[in-house]
This record gives structure tokens, sequence and C-alpha cells, in this order.
């Protein structure tokens, strides 16, 4: 059972990293004219880098 909370943690903490990730990335680096699709607002780009840290982080199936 404790393996099962593990895993969901771990899922969540790069949910979590990768949202901050994508939010320091429009913060530092973000297209200011608008015209780039992810970095111009930074909601997108937080959920993009939520995407990205979900599917770096998510732990591998153990049988």
């Amino acid at each position: 059972m404790l393996i099962k909370y593990k895993k969901w943690l771990l899922a969540s903490a790069g949910i979590l990293v990768g949202g901050i990730a994508g939010w320091a990335f429009w913060y530092y680096i973000g297209c200011e004219s608008g015209t780039c699709p992810i970095t111009s607002n930074p909601y997108r780009s937080m959920a993009y880098g939520a995407v990205m840290g979900l599917l770096l982080f998510w732990p591998e199936r153990s049988e």
C-alpha cells in the first residue's frame, strides 16, 4: 500500500516541479511579442511544464 502512495507522490512532485519550471521559463525567457504559442502565456507555459514534469517523473511499471 505504501508503494502506491509513493508512486502518486512521485507523479505529483513531477507535476509541481514541471509547473514551477514552466512558470520560470515564461518569467525569465518568455516571448513578449505574443507570437510564441507556449511561452507568451504563463498558464500555457505552466501547463506544458507540468505535463513534461509528469512524463519525466512518471514511475516505471514494476511487476
